[in-house]
């Protein structure tokens, strides 16, 4: 396996991945792979990314130090590579057989360094095809499963390391237009999903039942997240905590729901936007601090240390001028990413959140609606105020439903990348520095709304609403199938 390779001190097969790099970040200095490796019909290499602005230098160092190879990997001869750089794979396999660290064996520095600038760009490999649209799609955090849940009542689980055979085919109960979310508890033994409705089922991922209907072969326990019996609303979001003791869930009662699994009831409800909440996320594997995104434009965090006594956010972050998608951290308690309706992800930094949202951006003096409408030429130029972002990124099209973007793996890549989904049909990896688009996945024919990148090897699979699960890799393996495209690609 590609992990076990880098770490192991088989010095043949490092070899061998080395020249079989991608053009990504290849050191012009060094060497360069054949043109005809890559398919430039599904993928684009550095496209510079106008709408990006300077990051602040602590996340821009941080991100260096996670991926910066030893100083004595530097190539022997000076003056033969210019600053910045990557240090090629062959010097890097070279340094480590004549310890030019002094370590004898790759950092975890190094290991980054190299496993960084292998994109998972080669394919795809069709890994199913669903009956309907695919709206959600991750691996779990060791990377042994993957879930897809779709609009045609059901979830399939897929063991990744038996070739990824159906560990668990999952048919929902009482689904209200389709799977909105799913979560894989820590002990990867329980997975529960939501839709538009108030009750979130649970299921044994663990039982040895394949096929998994519920209450005819197996139990699909029912949480009520409602407060009201005679009001109604849907799910939009749904994590586990890192302890997997607790539930948090993004609503369209404007709300966010806190369900603690042990006492088997709802514990909090926070009445924390004047629009849906799309989006929830706890913002380190602590639980006190939780991220919010809504269709009020705005980012907001909840500390639930000093939530009863004030029973307001701790802060508010503003900058996109439209409904927030989806919104990912980084874990540290201090970073995240969010997908906007108003076309762009941006990154934030909750030190330079404000108190509440004093300044507003201008009423939009256009018509327009998302699920089945372009974006407007005239709103791309557009920009908020009192926009409180890091950074800016700009290519993908987030049109007809709610797509997530994440931060790239940090054992691999030392989530020096952001990635997204987008209605064309693509998926887009942005440089988290610079924000260049380093790649462009091109192989669905409609919307893709989730993907995911393994947390170890360089793997990503997208879910489309074509309902086609899509595999890329580095470097891949086996005959490639190229998917059709559809002429009703924009439709919904």
């Amino acid at each position: 396996m590609f992990r076990m390779q880098l770490l192991s001190d088989s010095e043949e097969e490092g070899y061998e991945m080395g020249f079989a790099m991608s053009r990504l970040e290849v050191d012009p200095y060094e060497y360069q792979c054949d043109e005809d490796e890559i398919d430039s019909s599904s993928m684009s290499i550095q496209i510079p990314n106008e709408s990006v602005v300077e990051n602040d230098n602590d996340i821009t160092q941080m991100t260096k130090l996670m991926t910066k190879p030893h100083d004595n990997f530097s190539p022997v001869l000076p003056g033969q590579r210019k600053q910045g750089l990557p240090v090629s794979t062959v010097k890097m396999l070279a340094g480590r057989e004549f310890n030019y660290s002094g370590r004898g064996r790759f950092s975890s520095a190094d290991c980054r360094h190299v496993l960084s600038r292998f994109l998972p760009v080669y394919g795809p490999w069709k890994i199913d095809e669903l009956k309907t649209r695919a709206y959600v799609s991750q691996f779990s955090a060791d990377g042994s499963l993957f879930i897809a849940g779709s609009q045609g009542s059901r979830i399939k689980i897929y063991n990744v390391e038996k070739g990824w055979k159906v560990q668990k085919d999952i048919l929902v109960k009482s689904l209200r237009w389709t799977v909105t979310d799913t979560s894989l508890s820590p002990d990867q033994r329980h997975l529960v999903y939501a839709s538009m409705s108030p009750i979130v089922h649970i299921v044994n991922v663990g039982s040895a039942t394949t096929e998994s209907h519920a209450n005819v072969t197996e139990l699909h326990d029912g949480l009520d997240f409602s407060y009201d019996a005679d009001f109604s609303f849907g799910i939009f979001s749904i994590k586990f905590s890192t302890d997997g003791r607790e539930l948090v869930a993004g609503c369209s009662d404007d709300s966010i729901h806190v369900y603690d699994l042990v006492s088997n009831k709802l514990t909090q409800r926070i009445k924390a936007h004047s629009n849906d909440v799309n989006t929830v996320c706890f913002a380190d594997e602590t639980g006190h601090l939780i991220y919010s995104g809504s269709d009020d434009n705005l980012c907001k965090v909840w500390d639930r240390r000093c939530l009863r006594a004030k029973g307001k956010p701790a802060g508010v972050l503003t900058g996109h001028l439209e409904g927030i998608t989806f919104i990912d951290s980084r874990g540290d308690g201090r970073y995240f990413i969010s997908n906007g309706k108003d076309q762009a992800i941006k990154l934030w930094d909750i030190r330079k959140m404000s108190a509440n949202a004093s300044c507003i951006a201008k009423s939009r003096n256009y018509e327009w609606d998302y699920r089945w409408m372009e974006y407007p030429t005239e709103a791309r130029k557009l920009k908020h105020p009192c926009d409180q972002s890091l950074a800016t990124y700009k290519g993908h099209s987030v049109l007809r439903t709610l797509i997530r973007c994440y931060f790239s793996p940090a054992y691999s890549t030392g989530q020096k990348y952001i990635y997204t989904g987008s209605n064309d049909g693509c998926v887009y990896i942005y440089d988290l520095v610079s924000g260049a688009q380093v790649a462009r996945l091109d192989h669905h024919s409609s919307t893709v709304r989730d993907c995911s990148w393994h947390p170890f090897y360089p793997t990503l699979v997208s879910s489309s609403w074509d309902g086609v699960l899509a595999r890329c890799e580095f470097p891949g393996n086996g005959e490639k199938i190229r998917l059709k495209r559809s002429r009703r690609r924009y439709e919904s």
